[in-house]
């Protein structure tokens, strides 16, 4: 007998099926090392320029230490290139010629994603997007470990 998936197993099921099929028409488009993961970084280097590790996490949305991960992967894959920031204690990250040549494919794919995340929508009749934001949005007011907290059933005292 299975036992039924919690939450946390559903929510990951669920990101390996999005990012899986992205990551399949990405290869099928032939760009091989191209992840997921790479598009809040390639988008916040295409609206702001070259940026600081620091600027970068802020403008992709994502924690220092993810951003340093993913900058690294992006790196040993010929994405970005870094060099040192102005005061020389920091690294600026930009996109490569390899990155810059790749982003008219890059784009075409994210439109695509776009058009297929809106079909999916309509199909389970929810903005997916939205349910998210909505569920970050609430663990942000009151986490998570709180909520749970105040759902362990009190004892009785003797």
């Amino acid at each position: 007998m299975a036992v039924e998936a919690t939450l946390g197993t559903r929510l990951r099921h669920l990101l390996q099926l999005l990012d899986g099929g992205v990551e399949r028409s990405y290869l099928a488009a032939g760009l091989v090392d191209y992840r997921p993961r790479y598009t809040p970084v390639v988008r916040a280097l295409q609206a702001h320029g070259p940026l600081s590790i620091r600027s970068l996490a802020d403008a992709a949305g994502l924690s220092h230490s993810a951003l340093s991960q993913t900058v690294a992967q992006m790196e040993r894959a010929g994405w970005v290139r870094t060099e040192p920031d102005s005061d020389a204690r920091s690294k600026r990250v930009l996109m490569s010629p390899a990155l810059i040549e790749a982003l008219p494919l890059l784009a075409g794919h994210w439109e695509a994603t776009a058009r297929a995340a809106a079909g999916l929508d309509r199909e389970i009749g929810a903005a997916l997007a939205d349910v998210a934001a909505a569920a970050i949005a609430a663990l942000e007011r009151r986490p998570f470990d709180d909520r749970i907290r105040h759902a362990i059933p009190k004892r009785g005292k003797k």
